[in-house]
């Protein structure tokens, strides 16, 4: 079924290519956003290239969490950070982005399922986090009206969420009010370069001098890069999403039960999604990866739902190679708009409906379905290109870069710049796919 994202609070962007910067960001989602918004700020010269809309993509597809919760102890410092600068964002941005620390809970039926949360409280979230174990009573009095006798489940009261279509679009206006350039409808073809470094752009609009490029494009990473002859791991994920219309729910607390999750957003609705039923297109990458996908498909083996479908006739005609003076694919497709899945939404629905019988009945406001940028380990790349001095990338995000992308975007900005980054990068280093 066709997809209806939601709509993005506009921007007004420039029209024009410019003919020189200093930092070229390749890709208008948040964590492109968010890196040129700290270069501005910084006085540093950059233009975002963005092929089709901003935030057009997952960037205003997700479903708006700001989690520490559940995050890989490596990856932890990035989503700390990532809480202060999105409270921090309002200022920067003389807009509100909708954020707020309402809290994310997770619940659990079964011994297995609350040993996972134990296990990383125990190891990760007593020490840096305010995360707490709950007993089912305490999930009842939290979140109440729910008919479910949950095990228990883990809490973080200063976990929060923050508006997808609402933050992109005040970040942009923010860094362009600062200095920054936002190109839109303009893809970025390849690099140029001169004496062994990235000395430019070729765009679909003509050539922009610069002396460094962040490749923040998400799932159309590998596809870039792999006109360049560089092999980046990544496979792509889709997740349908619907939204209630305004109701009164159970809580301002987001859920995620083991096949539901939902959250009170700024439309008064709730969005939902079955976190229990995630679609893995098959393309010619699930072959050509699949070994290194091994240990992620037996951890979420029983989420997938393998589809063989126009995604593999899209991905064959899809050209891997082009010239600088013909049409790529980042033209051919400006924006990327997966079909939703129709009878997964409907689970959704029955399953958190089951859970608290106040959804039962809620009309459905609307549907859409966003494609993640997974790597094998569910972790991003924020790192410079050995291979090509003067590229950085920012991708590979696997369903979390929105929560992290004030941090990321900043990291990312500072890997580029050589500045001294906010966390330690050695967790988003490439070689660690060698």
């Amino acid at each position: 079924m066709i997809s209806q994202p939601p709509a993005i609070n506009p921007v007004v962007s420039s029209t024009a290519v410019p003919k020189a910067t200093e930092v070229v960001v390749i890709g208008g989602g948040i964590i492109g956003l968010t890196a040129a918004l700290t270069l501005a700020e910084r006085g540093i010269p950059v233009t975002v290239l963005e092929k089709g809309r901003l935030a057009g993509e997952q960037s205003s597809r997700n479903l708006g969490w700001v989690r520490k919760t559940n995050r890989a102890a490596l990856d932890l410092p990035l989503s700390i950070a990532a809480d202060r600068l999105w409270a921090e964002m309002p200022q920067r941005t003389g807009k509100s982005v909708g954020f707020r620390q309402s809290g994310i809970m997770f619940t659990a039926r079964t011994e297995a399922e609350l040993s996972l949360y134990s296990q990383w409280y125990e190891n990760v979230g007593r020490e840096y986090t305010d995360a707490q174990m709950l007993s089912g009573k305490e999930i009842a009095s939290l979140v109440p009206g729910g008919r479910e006798n949950w095990l228990g489940g883990i809490y973080t009261a200063s976990d929060a969420c923050a508006e997808p279509t609402m933050a992109a679009s005040a970040i942009a206006n923010a860094a362009i009010a600062k200095g920054a350039v936002i190109v839109e409808n303009c893809a970025a073809r390849s690099l140029s370069t001169s004496g062994g470094r990235v000395s430019g752009v070729v765009t679909e609009h003509g050539e922009i001098a610069c002396q460094q490029v962040i490749l923040a494009s998400g799932l159309w990473s590998r596809r870039f890069l792999g006109n360049m002859g560089i092999d980046f791991p990544m496979l792509p994920l889709t997740v349908s999403v619907l939204r209630t219309v305004p109701m009164n729910g159970p809580t301002e607390i987001a859920v995620g039960g083991p096949n539901f999750s939902f959250r009170k957003d700024h439309t008064g609705g709730y969005t939902i999604m079955h976190r229990a039923a995630l679609v893995a297109p098959i393309t010619l990458d699930s072959v050509l990866l699949g070994p290194k996908y091994i240990s992620s498909l037996k951890a979420f083996w029983k989420a997938m739902r393998l589809e063989l479908g126009s995604e593999l006739w899209n991905d064959i005609r899809t050209p891997r190679k082009w010239r600088n003076d013909a049409v790529t694919p980042f033209e051919a497709t400006r924006t990327k708009n997966p079909d939703y899945n129709p009878q997964i939404n409907a689970e959704a629905m029955r399953n958190v409906a089951a859970a608290w019988p106040a959804f039962s009945g809620a009309p459905i406001a609307m549907n859409w379905a966003g494609m993640m940028d997974m790597t094998p380990d569910s972790l991003p790349v924020i790192d410079n290109v050995e291979a090509v001095p003067g590229l950085s990338l920012a991708t590979g995000f696997s369903g979390h870069g929105f929560g992290c992308s004030p941090a990321a975007g900043q990291l990312a900005a500072e890997i580029a710049t050589g500045a001294t980054p906010i966390v330690d990068p050695s967790p988003y280093r490439w070689s660690r796919f060698s």
